[in-house]
Parts: structure tokens; sequence; C-alpha cells
């Protein structure tokens, strides 16, 4: 019990000190303030919301990176050693051919095996020194007009220059990729492996293996990553060469720009050398019409809400304005109906007080307080009008007599009587219809004393002139 009386002191010195300050505010900052701090509210929402957006999509970008570089290492690392498997069998068939272990019909053979166990394969040719073809074995999808005829001789075209290069390094040498034009204006992605036939460390040909690239991609490529990413090889100027690559831009991602990149990773590969890349394209299967549609329903929520939190602000703004116009307005009757010295009454339709001002209040000596809704008779009148001044009222009320001055005697609160001449009219609002009745009381007690007094003079002077025994005349002075 003592914690919590110990914790609770500072809380309510805090919240206190808040109130306080609070209050002492002018109206149009708390109006300001009451706005503002929403709309605060809301843009931090806002920040939180594309800031927790971006760091999920980063996140997600950055597994997606991730898992496109482990498959395109693991299928790399694949090829690569199904590519050193066959290049491993070709250089024993080589090393047989120059050790003449085998001859042209065993070598068909053993060709024959190769491709149909690897049907990535698409031919194996023996070619000797001079270029000529000894024997050859096309795969059953090779037309015919890349089959190899023994007795041809390459062409320096179908080579590249590779055969050369064979034969002057003694090593197995791998191609470029070659673009093969086929009848129908199609055309293939070829790669050439050659294998030199050394004997006694002499050149004596080579065992040209031709793979087919879009073969590699079918067999040699695991089903699983291409099932999951978009596998394509692509030569050193990033031409496509097998393979179906997606859009750059995506087009549900159009409209959010800094998003619509695929993510691409490419990696060599060996032992072929950089001319053959193999590339992996990160389908965006996650981020559609959903991830767009709940970012851009946040956003477009948060800006909603922030234009409604300004429109409103200006508006209680504005309202302000015209209330503080309006009370300067009222004050501004308020003194000049407090200044005047004619006394102002308002009344409705029944006769019920609505309104006194000051100099009526200051006239009757009955404050504000005690005259408004009164209904008659009043407490000004003198007890012996009472009857005739209601039965007037009611006459001026109910519009038997004219809207005209009279004169009335009004007794004040400690009981002195005065007259005053009271002038009664109706009151009309600002669609033209009487709400009640406006009388203003004039005091002329003073008037009609000063009346009386010249009167009674007159009254003395003829007296004294019809007492006089003489006539008297009045002339014009100069007669």
């Amino acid at each position: 019990m003592v914690a919590q009386h110990v914790l609770k002191q500072p809380l309510r010195l805090v919240s206190q000190r808040w109130i306080n300050w609070w209050r002492r505010l002018s109206p149009y900052r708390q109006d300001r303030l009451a706005v503002l701090a929403p709309l605060g509210a809301v843009l931090v929402f806002l920040a939180a919301v594309l800031i927790a957006f971006g760091y999920l999509r980063f996140e997600e970008i950055e597994r997606e990176q991730e898992s496109v570089r482990r498959d395109v290492e693991y299928a790399q690392q694949r090829l690569r050693l199904e590519l050193l498997e066959r290049q491993e069998h070709l250089m024993r068939m080589a090393r047989d051919l120059g050790n003449r272990d085998i001859d042209q019909r065993e070598f068909l053979t053993e060709a024959q095996s190769l491709v149909s166990q690897h049907p990535e394969i698409a031919s194996v040719t023996w070619v000797d020194a001079q270029r000529r073809v000894k024997a050859s074995y096309a795969g059953p999808g090779v037309q015919s007009a890349q089959w190899r005829v023994a007795g041809d001789s390459l062409r320096h075209a179908d080579t590249s220059g590779t055969f050369q290069l064979a034969r002057e390094q003694l090593q197995t040498v791998y191609s470029p990729p070659l673009m093969r034009q086929l009848p129908g204006e199609r055309s293939v992605a070829l790669m050439q492996l050659h294998v030199p036939i050394q004997l006694h460390g002499q050149f004596q040909g080579v065992i040209l293996s031709e793979y087919n690239i879009d073969g590699l991609l079918r067999f040699v490529i695991p089903s699983e990553i291409a099932t999951r990413h978009a596998i394509s090889f692509i030569d050193d100027s990033h031409h496509l060469l097998a393979g179906q690559p997606i859009d750059k831009k995506s087009r549900l991602n159009s409209n959010m720009p800094w998003m619509s990149q695929a993510y691409e990773y490419a990696v060599p590969i060996e032992p072929v050398g950089n001319t053959l890349l193999l590339r992996a394209q990160a389908y965006r299967t996650s981020q559609g019409l959903i991830g767009n549609g709940m970012f851009w329903l946040m956003t477009a929520l948060s800006l909603m809400t922030a234009w409604m939190l300004i429109g409103s602000w200006r508006h209680t703004r504005r309202r302000l304005q015209a209330q503080q116009a309006l009370v300067a307005e009222t004050n501004f009757r308020r003194a000049m109906e407090n200044s005047i010295l004619t006394g102002m009454r308002a009344m409705d339709l029944n006769g019920r007080i609505t309104y006194v001002n000051a100099a009526f209040c200051q006239m009757t000596g009955w404050s504000e307080q005690e005259l408004v809704g009164r209904l008659p008779p009043f407490p000004y009148w003198p007890d012996e009008d009472i009857q005739l001044l209601n039965r007037r009222l009611q006459d001026e009320i109910n519009g038997i007599t004219s809207h005209s001055a009279y004169q009335v005697r009004v007794k004040r609160k400690n009981g002195q009587v005065f007259d005053a001449r009271v002038y009664m009219s109706p009151l009309i609002d600002a669609k033209g219809q009487q709400t009640g009745w406006m009388t203003s009381m004039t005091d002329i007690t003073e008037p009609n004393r000063i009346r009386e007094q010249l009167l009674a003079s007159y009254e003395r002077f003829t007296t004294v002139l019809e007492a006089l025994d003489a006539s008297v005349s009045v002339a014009p002075l100069g007669s």
C-alpha cells in the first residue's frame, strides 16, 4: 500500500501540471493542439507502417536473394560435376584412340552409349589432325542438317578457332557458345568440347563433343531449383542462350518502381569459363495485389485521416475566428447598449421579459437577474397603476392600440416613483418574423418638473396681470 501511494504521488503531480498548463492556454491554442496532436499521431503511425513494411520487404528480399544465390551455387556445382564427368569419359576415349585401343566401330558404339545416357550431348565426332571427320554419332534430337559425315572437313566457323587452340595447347578446350541456324528460322545454342588425341605427344586430332545448352538446362539443372526460380543460360554479353527469363518490370509492381526490379544472380560455369553463365531470377509471387494493396490501403487511410484532421482543424479555426468576431460584435453592441441612457427592454410574445440593459436596471433599481423571466405585473409598476398598465400592455401586445409613445409612472425598488416615456415596437428577427416586443423607456421626471414650474409661473403672471387696475400694453422698443 505504501509503495502504491508513493507511485501515485508523482503521477498525480505530473497530471496536475498538465491540467494546469492546458487550462492556461487560450481556446485557439487548445483547438490547435487538439488537432495537431492526432495529426502527429497519424503521421507517426504512417511512418511506422512505412518503416515496418520496408523492413519486412527488405528482409523478404534478402531471404529471396540468399535463396537464389544458394540455389545457383548448388546448380553450378552440380553442372560442374556433370561436365567434368563427361569430360573424363571423353578423355578416356581420346586416350584409347591415341593408343589404338579402339577402332572406328568401337568409337561409334561408345559414343552412342554416351549420347544415350546423357541427352544433353547432341553429338560426338572423331576429327583427325587435318580437320576431316573420321566418325560421328548424333543424338535422335539432332536434325539432319547438323549431322557430320565421315570424310567431310570441318569449317573454321564450326569450331570458332577452338580446334586450333586444342592443337596448340594439347589440352581440353571448351568453345564459346555458338548459335547454329536451323531450317525454319530457328536457331539452337551449342557448346563444343575439344578433347585432343595424342600419340607420343603428337597431336592426332580431337574428339568433338557438342552440348545442347537447352539440354543442359532441362536435364542437368535440378528440377526443384528450376521450379523455384527462372533459370537461364547467357553468354558473356548477357545474350539469352536458353531458358525463359521473367520481365525485369513486373506489371503488378509498375506502381512501385523501387520494388519492381527482379533480383537475378549469375555465375560462370566451370570448367567452361566466363563465356557461359548460369543465371537465376527470383519469382515475385509474394508481392502483388495483396502486398501492394495492403501497403497502398494503409497509406491511403493514413493520408485520408491526416487530410480530414487538417480539414477539421481549418474548419475549427474558421469557426473560432467567426466566434471571436461574433463575441467582439456582441461585446461592442453590449457596450453600446450599456452606454446609452435610454432603458431598453425586450419581451417575448407572451409579455415575458427576456432582456434589459444597464440603463433600464439603473432607472428601476432592479437587477437583470430579478427582471429577466418575469411576467406582468412587473415589480416596477406602482400598485395603484397595475390594472391600468396591465390593460395597456395587453392592448399593445394584441395590437388594439397603435405603437406610439405614452407616459407611465414607474416605481423604483426603493419605492420612489418617477415619470417615464415608453416607446413600444415589434421585435423582428433575421427571417422577418416577429419574435417579441422591444421597449425603450426614458426618464422624463425632470422635464415634467420644469414644465410644471413654467406652467405655475405662467399662471402666477396671469393672476398678477388680471389684478392690476391700470391698463398695461406692450409695445415694441422705439415706437
